[in-house]
C-alpha cells in the first residue's frame, strides 16, 4: 500500500482521501497543528492541499523531508509578486501590473488606459479577501499597511472567466481537463460549466501556458489556471499548485478526478487523458445548510464537507453532468426552490451556457 501525507485537513484534504481508498493508497490529511510523531510522514509522499502555511513543529519537519512533492514551489506560486514574475520571464500573458510600493506609484498605475486597479496582497487573501476595486479618486481607502505587501494589476475588459487543470507526471507527461466556464460573485466561485469539447484556439492556447509553467518548475501532480477571456485571447489571473475548485465537477464528469489525477502522479501510477463524454455543472454550496431534498433529483450529486454552516464559507456542492443538455438544464430548473434566492443568477448563468 502507498502512504500520502496531505498538509491541511480541510475539504480537499477530504476529498483526496477518498479518492485514495479505491486505489489501495492510504491518505493521511494532517492539521498543521498537529504533532510530527503523530504523522506518518516517514514512508509518505508529501502533498498540500494549501499554498502556504505558518512555521510550526510539523511543517519544519516536512519542509526536510525529501519526499515532499513541489516542496520548493509553493512559495514561488503562493507569493502573486513572484507568480507574476514567472508569467513575465516565461512570456505568457498576464493584466499590465507592479509591485505596490508607495502611494507615489499610483500616478503611474492610472497612466494606462483604464480607470480600474485591482490590488492584491502578495500573500494570503483568497475567495475575494485581501483584494480591493479601486478608481482613481478611490486610493485614499486602501489601508496603510498594503503599501510594499500587495500587487496593483490593471482592471481587465474580459467576456469571461476559464479555468485549465492540467496534471504533470514525474517523467514530465501531461494530461488536461476541458477548459471550464466559471461565474465568480463577489470573488468567490458560484457555478462551474464545463463541455467535452472546449473552444479549440483557447485549450490549445491555455494547454501551452500551463505546459510552459509545470515544466519551468518542474512540478509533479495537478495544477489550477485561472484566466480572463479577452478578444486579444487568454490572460492568465492566477495558479493554484493544487486541486482546485473548479475541478470539482470532474468527480462525476470524468473517469478520472482531478483528486485520483493528482494522487497517481505525485506517486507515480500511470496518467491516462481523462475521458470526458458529457457537459457538467458544478455549484459550491456557501453558506446554505444541507438539505437532502436535493437529492429528489436523480441527476444531483451531493458533495458535504461536514463543517459548521456560516455565511460566506465553502461547504459542499452539487455535480450534475447528463449528455442531454435539455434534462440537465431542466435539472437546474427543479433545483431553484431547493436553494436559497441568491443561487438563481447563477443557475441561469449555467443554464445560458448550455442552450448555446
Amino acid at each position: 500500500m502507498k502512504h500520502v501525507c496531505v498538509l491541511g485537513n480541510g475539504q480537499l484534504g477530504r476529498m483526496l482521501r477518498q479518492a485514495g481508498e479505491p486505489l489501495g493508497i492510504a491518505v493521511y490529511p494532517v492539521g498543521l497543528d498537529a504533532e510530527p510523531e503523530a504523522v506518518p510522514f516517514a514512508q509518505s509522499v508529501i502533498t498540500a492541499e494549501i499554498e502556504r502555511w505558518p512555521e510550526t513543529p510539523l511543517t519544519r519537519e516536512l519542509a526536510r523531508h525529501n519526499a515532499f512533492v513541489n516542496r520548493d514551489v509553493f512559495p514561488i506560486i503562493a507569493d502573486r509578486l513572484t507568480q507574476k514574475q514567472l508569467f513575465d520571464k516565461l512570456g505568457l500573458p498576464t493584466a499590465p501590473w507592479q509591485l505596490l510600493a508607495s502611494r507615489e506609484e499610483w500616478a503611474t498605475v492610472f497612466a494606462s488606459p483604464g480607470n480600474l486597479a485591482i490590488v492584491k496582497r502578495r500573500v494570503g487573501g483568497y475567495d475575494g479577501r485581501g483584494q480591493w476595486r479601486l478608481r482613481s479618486e478611490e486610493t485614499h481607502l486602501l489601508p496603510d499597511e498594503c503599501y510594499g505587501e500587495c500587487i496593483v494589476e490593471q482592471g481587465i475588459n474580459f467576456t469571461g472567466e476559464v479555468s485549465l487543470v492540467g496534471a504533470r507526471g514525474r517523467d514530465g507527461s501531461m494530461v488536461f481537463y476541458p477548459l471550464t466556464h466559471n461565474l465568480h460573485q463577489d470573488g468567490i466561485l458560484r457555478t462551474s460549466v464545463v463541455f467535452p469539447q472546449a473552444n479549440a484556439e483557447q485549450q490549445r492556447q491555455a494547454e501551452e501556458m500551463l505546459c510552459a509553467i509545470m515544466h519551468e518548475l518542474n512540478y509533479v501532480g495537478v495544477m489550477a489556471m485561472e484566466c480572463f477571456i479577452t478578444p486579444a485571447g487568454l490572460l492568465i489571473n492566477e495558479l493554484a499548485p493544487r486541486v482546485h475548485n473548479s475541478g470539482h465537477w470532474t468527480q462525476n464528469g470524468a473517469s478520472i478526478s482531478q483528486f485520483e489525477l493528482h494522487l497517481r502522479a505525485i506517486v507515480d501510477l500511470p496518467l491516462p487523458q481523462p475521458v470526458v463524454n458529457a457537459p457538467s455543472v458544478m455549484i459550491n454550496l456557501i453558506g446554505t445548510a444541507l438539505n437532502y431534498a436535493w437529492l429528489k433529483l436523480p441527476l444531483v450529486h451531493l458533495h458535504w464537507y461536514d463543517k459548521d454552516v456560516r455565511e460566506g464559507r465553502k461547504l459542499g456542492h452539487l455535480n450534475l453532468n447528463d449528455s442531454d443538455t435539455d434534462r440537465l438544464s431542466a435539472s437546474l430548473e427543479a433545483l431553484i426552490p431547493l436553494l436559497p434566492p441568491e443561487y438563481t443568477s447563477g443557475i441561469a448563468w449555467a443554464q445560458s451556457k448550455l442552450s448555446r
